[in-house]
């Protein structure tokens, strides 16, 4: 059993940035594919970025694109969302997601462990 546990989230104004974290336990993090998805205030869950097992591979959602930037440190057990010029549509609570396996996938129903998520608000 993978255990995810998300932090760094706040309240913040547009322009402002943020770093989240997810921390992992087990030893097989390194064998997993994450990624971050988010859902909004009546708006279903979306995936946002994804990175390898290696980190060597990426994908970001169009929305983020040149703002946010997915990381992991395989040696630490975290992988990382760093959120720069935060709109108020970014406010969402944003959940970091494991799966074993080296490919990317975009899809929720993919992903094998959740995290409880942490709350990110931007106000214009």
């Amino acid at each position: 059993q993978v255990q995810l546990v998300e932090s760094g989230g706040g309240s913040v104004q547009a322009g402002d940035s943020l770093r989240l974290s997810c921390a992992a336990s087990g030893r097989t993090f390194s064998s997993y594919a994450m990624a971050w998805f988010r859902q909004a205030p009546g708006k279903e869950r979306e995936f946002v970025q994804g990175i390898s097992s290696s980190g060597g591979s990426t994908f970001t959602a169009n929305f983020v694109e040149g703002r946010f930037t997915i990381s992991r440190d395989n040696a630490k057990n975290t992988v990382y969302l760093q959120m720069n010029s935060l709109k108020p549509e970014d406010t969402a609570v944003f959940y970091c997601a494991a799966r074993m396996g080296m490919v990317l996938t975009t899809k929720e129903d993919d992903y094998d462990y959740w995290g409880q998520g942490t709350q990110v608000t931007v106000s214009s």
